[in-house]
């Protein structure tokens, strides 16, 4: 007679390497506390301060992204927001593209158009003029005078 032994079912084979699946379930908790925060005060500077969602035009963005602390709190808010919702999404292809090769290109082209949006998202912020030449005097914030 041959005896057989079977390994106990909890007991998982060493990997080696980082542990991808367990960064990514950690920043989706830490990244999910701290939107809400950037995403409440986001609603709440722009609906409630002032006269809310009237007052909202370009002198609103330009007077706001004048002051370094916005554009912190506005790229915190793109990237963390898309880096999260990529993340999900890439949970999802995980779970239901059943073929390796499905999965392999979802996955490259959700990691290209998320690259790119961050690419897109930081130029708007960062290159952004408040204060464009020939642009109306009353579209224009009150801190560029006249530029015309």
């Amino acid at each position: 007679m041959m005896t057989v032994s079977i390994e106990s079912p909890r007991t998982l084979p060493q990997r080696r390497g980082v542990n991808w699946e367990k960064w990514g379930w950690i920043y989706m908790r830490a990244s999910g506390v701290i939107l809400v925060v950037l995403i409440f005060g986001h609603l709440f500077v722009n609906l409630m301060v002032g006269d809310g969602v009237h007052a909202i035009d370009f002198a609103f963005v330009a007077g706001k992204w004048a002051d370094p602390f916005w554009i912190v709190w506005d790229t915190l808010l793109l990237f963390l927001a898309l880096i999260h919702g990529a993340n999900g999404m890439r949970t999802i292809i995980n779970d239901y593209a059943q073929k390796p090769s499905t999965r392999r290109v979802l996955s490259w082209a959700l990691a290209g158009a998320t690259v790119i949006l961050l690419i897109l998202g930081a130029l708007v912020i960062f290159t952004f003029d408040p204060c464009p030449a020939g642009s109306p005097a009353d579209l224009l914030p009150k801190f560029c005078g006249d530029i015309n």
